[in-house]
Parts: structure tokens; C-alpha cells; sequence
């Protein structure tokens, strides 16, 4: 048995999760080692106890064979922790999935990636809104990160596909249960450019248990999380709870006060999340976070562009861009690349410091 099927197999005992796998191979080193245990040696590990263990003790040979031939049959990529593809925000936070189920392709650039979030019974304003945030966000080269469920998650999707942009969707459920069923082409659409992806063994079915997990690596796979609409007791503010707990920025579009979709919200404002109404400003105070917070080390006076330009193509598009404003349609034109990819490097030379764009979407150089 390899490493990775030692992983899957684990991962199809729902109760292990990412913590408890890790204080288990501080005991047993490996994966392997774990399926091999004796009983009484899983009873005594921290956090395992006995119906964990039995349980780990029960996997069966054929049922793992049976999900690997269903994975591949059905295109999926399976990704492990210790898997140089494991996307990096995801990586970082306490508890991340042991294992993802991947259709579609999933990219380094994903790094710059806002989720997107509400209600699922949202008014005509906030599909709107969620739609054009996302379109706008794509076109400054963000991935967009949502639930894929009715309502505000599906317009997200949407938005960022109608601009040509990445998006991923997270399942609170396993392939072979795709849910909201109607939603199966979306998923389709979502893998052209992007990816679907799930914690989940392929049969697992969308409980409602589920769904928080689900949420977590939303957040988790993002920046920064947006919040549309939601309710007293919406998921989304689950997720934002998840996003404050892993550091993310929130940002919250205000509602009008006497809608219950606006509660949840409005109420996240009164607590400091970052009322925006536009991209720019989710734009805005990401990049002031970044270069703030301490994540990036540069200092005025000490930028050296060697050391920040990391690519063929940052580096086509850095070297056109002077003390002179240049449009982003030249910048496509010179550079003959597609208006998302170059967007994309544009941002990443941003946060960067190398650059700032002026209104109009135009880009000078940075004069620290």
C-alpha cells in the first residue's frame, strides 16, 4: 500500500480529521503504519479511543480499491498534504483536509483568491452584487472560492466564469453526490477554468454536518472572504467566523436595516468586518494589509527587483511598465496575453510594491 492510499484510506474514517492524524503519526511515523496497528496500541494514542480505532482497524482493502477506480474513473486528481499541488492557503491553516478530491486544475495563482458567500434564498440585490463582485475581483485576476450551493455562491461562480476568470467550488459532499443537483453543470463549467473539489470520500452525501467543514476551507483557500447576505443564523457567517480564526480579512456589503438577509451582514460591520461596496475596495484594503501586515518584507529603500520579479512573465510586463501611465489594453496588446492572466500578474506585481495602478486601469511604477 502506498502512502497516498494509506491517506485515503484514512481520511474514508470520517472522526480522524487533520489534528488527530498528525498526534497519530507522531506515534506510527507513517500512514501505513497506522492501518497496521494493533487495536489496543490505536486505543492509546491521544484523542483516538476505542470506536476510532476499531473503526480505523475496519477498513477494508476492496473499499479503498473501490474509490481510487471510482476517483479515476470520474477525472479526479487526489491530493495529500505532504502534495507539492496542495494549494498553500489551505496548507496553513490548523486544520486542514487530509486529503482533496480535485476535478479541474488548481494553480498556483489560486494563492490570490477571494471567497464569496450568502444566502442561500438571496434578494435580486444580493445575487447581483455577488454576481458583479466576482466579475470585477476575476478581471483584477482574483480566484473566486465558494460553496457552489443555491443563491449567492452560484452567482459568485457565475460572475467569475462570465469574466473569463478562476473560480473553485467547495462540496459539503462526496462526487458521487453533487449537490444541489441542479448545479451538476455549473460544476461542469467551474472545472474549464478552475476546479471543484471536496474533503469528502466519493458517496459521502450532503449532510448538514458537513457544511461546516465545507466552510472552512473556503475560507481557508482565501485572502479574504465576502459576505453578501445573510441571515441571523446563515453559513456564511460560519465561514467568516472561520476567516477571523484564520486570519483572513472579512468584508461585509451592507443591507437595508429592516431585511432579514441584511441581519447577519450589518452585524458583521458593527463588529469591524469591511463594509465595501465596490471591488476596488476589497482591493484596496487587501493589498494595504499585505504590505502592513507584515507578509511581504520589503522596505522603502531596500526593493530589489531581483529579488521580487520571479517570472518570465511578471518580468515581460514589469519591464513595460515606466514612470509613464500604461493602459491595461496595451499592456494585453504588447504583451499578447489574455486580459485575466495579465490582470493576474498586474495584481501580484501590486502587492509586490513594484507597481500601483491609477484610475482609468492604468499602472506606473512604484516610486518606493
Amino acid at each position: 500500500m502506498t502512502r497516498l492510499e494509506a491517506v485515503v484510506a484514512l481520511n474514508m474514517v470520517a472522526e480522524i480529521g487533520s489534528i488527530r492524524l498528525r498526534k497519530l503519526l507522531e506515534i506510527f511515523k507513517e500512514p501505513e503504519n497506522i492501518l497496521k496497528a494493533p487495536l489496543k496500541e490505536l486505543i492509546a494514542a491521544s484523542g483516538i479511543g476505542q470506536k476510532i480505532a476499531q473503526k480505523i482497524r475496519s477498513v477494508k482493502k476492496e473499499d479503498l480499491n473501490k474509490e481510487l477506480t471510482q476517483a479515476k474513473s470520474l477525472g479526479l486528481k487526489i491530493l495529500t498534504l505532504d502534495e507539492p499541488d496542495y494549494p498553500e492557503n489551505l496548507k496553513n491553516i490548523p486544520d486542514p483536509p487530509i486529503v482533496l478530491y480535485v476535478k479541474g486544475e488548481l494553480k498556483p495563482e489560486d494563492k490570490f483568491s477571494i471567497g464569496i458567500v450568502g444566502s442561500r434564498r438571496a434578494s435580486f440585490y444580493g445575487l447581483n452584487n455577488a454576481e458583479k463582485f466576482a466579475s470585477d475581483l476575476s478581471s483584477k485576476g482574483f480566484t473566486i472560492i465558494s460553496g457552489m450551493a443555491r443563491g449567492i455562491d452560484t452567482y459568485a461562480h457565475q460572475g467569475a466564469i462570465k469574466a473569463g476568470g478562476r473560480t473553485i467550488a467547495v462540496m459539503g459532499s462526496g462526487f458521487n453526490r453533487i449537490y444541489p443537483e441542479e448545479n451538476k453543470e455549473l460544476a461542469n463549467e467551474i472545472t474549464k477554468n478552475g476546479a471543484v473539489i471536496s474533503e469528502f470520500p466519493l458517496d459521502t452525501e450532503p449532510f448538514k454536518q458537513n457544511f461546516p467543514r465545507r466552510n472552512r476551507v473556503i475560507s481557508g483557500l482565501s485572502l479574504g472572504v465576502l459576505v453578501v447576505e445573510a441571515a441571523r443564523n446563515s453559513g456564511a457567517l460560519i465561514t467568516a467566523d472561520f476567516a477571523l480564526e484564520q486570519g483572513r480579512e472579512v468584508f461585509a456589503l451592507p443591507g437595508k436595516v429592516d431585511a432579514d438577509n441584511s441581519f447577519g451582514t450589518n452585524g458583521l460591520i458593527k463588529q469591524g468586518a469591511k463594509l465595501v461596496s465596490c471591488a476596488d475596495e476589497i482591493l484596496e484594503e487587501f493589498v494595504v494589509s499585505v504590505t502592513s501586515g507584515g507578509r511581504t518584507k520589503e522596505k522603502k529603500g531596500q526593493v530589489h527587483k531581483s529579488d521580487l520579479v520571479n517570472s518570465k512573465e511578471e518580468s515581460e510586463v514589469y519591464n513595460l511598465i515606466t514612470s509613464q501611465s500604461v493602459q491595461l489594453d496595451e499592456l494585453a496588446e504588447k504583451t499578447n496575453m489574455e486580459i485575466p492572466a495579465l490582470s493576474a500578474i498586474l495584481l501580484k506585481l501590486q502587492f509586490k510594491k513594484l507597481i500601483r495602478q491609477l484610475p482609468g486601469k492604468q499602472f506606473v511604477r512604484s516610486s518606493e
